[in-house]
């Protein structure tokens, strides 16, 4: 089975590379992410740019390294709406799509899936508290050899994931822990349960105050409810392979 390496820069953001070489950006927030190891300036290959939902530490860069990249966007029609009026043309820059709708690019097939999440895009208003309607949503990313997963983005457990489970069956998901505006470790571990990976990665938390989250007290949920799941911890910068035989050990 051909390998994912799956990048971890930091809050939510991440970044996928195929075993052919296809770059994927999930949520990059780069510039004024705290705890992101990386600068725009180092970001110079993408070939999708993927947005869960238009908050500020969501949408982040994702503009700019699209035209830093000649990358396609990929989120709901509000996100591309919102790029299309910051000069990334509608449907030909970006690539939207709604909740159950997918799109292949390569060797990837990108899918859309509920989140539970109150959103707006932080866009031209956002300094002047007066958000524009948006829609939080997950991704789905299959890979060749049905490789398939799942980054939940913003949101709280919820009874659908089940449905994830059943229908794309991921065997990595990538779940919130860090309580207050998403789901904490209580949540994250009966997700966990509902979806029935191999593999959960833990993140969005730690970036801001009251999102701390108890790492080794997910492990302990986890292993309660799935034996056979193991939680991957990775800190910024950090990269992990699934499958794990193609590179056994975490590297930086």
């Amino acid at each position: 089975m051909a390998g994912v390496e799956i990048t971890f820069l930091g809050h939510a953001s991440l970044r996928f590379t195929t075993e052919t070489g296809e770059v994927i950006y999930h949520d990059p927030w780069i510039r004024d992410n705290p705890v992101c190891p990386l600068t725009l300036e180092d970001i110079t290959r993408a070939d999708l740019v993927c947005v869960t939902h238009g908050h500020s530490d969501h949408l982040g860069d994702s503009l700019e390294i699209v035209r830093r990249t000649g990358a396609t966007l990929v989120g709901t029609p509000e996100v591309c709406f919102y790029a299309d009026r910051c000069g990334l043309a509608y449907d030909q820059d970006t690539c939207p799509l709604n909740v159950g709708g997918s799109a292949t690019f390569g060797s990837v097939t990108v899918t859309l899936v509920p989140a539970t999440h109150a959103t707006s895009l932080a866009g031209e208003h956002w300094a002047e508290r007066r958000p524009e309607p948006d829609g939080a949503v997950g991704f789905v990313y299959t890979f060749a050899q049905d490789l398939v997963i799942y980054a939940a983005g913003d949101t709280g457990v919820f009874g659908d994931m089940a449905l994830i489970r059943q229908l794309y069956g991921p065997q990595v998901t990538i779940l919130p822990v860090g309580g207050k505006y998403t789901m904490g470790v209580r949540e994250a571990a009966y997700a966990a349960f509902l979806l029935q990976p191999e593999v959960v990665i833990p993140y969005h938390y730690g970036t801001f105050p009251n999102q701390a989250a108890d790492i080794g007290a997910l492990r302990e949920r986890v292993a309660g409810l799935l034996p056979r799941t193991e939680v991957v911890e990775l800190q910024p910068g950090e990269s992990w392979t699934y499958p794990p035989l193609a590179c056994p050990q975490p590297k930086e």
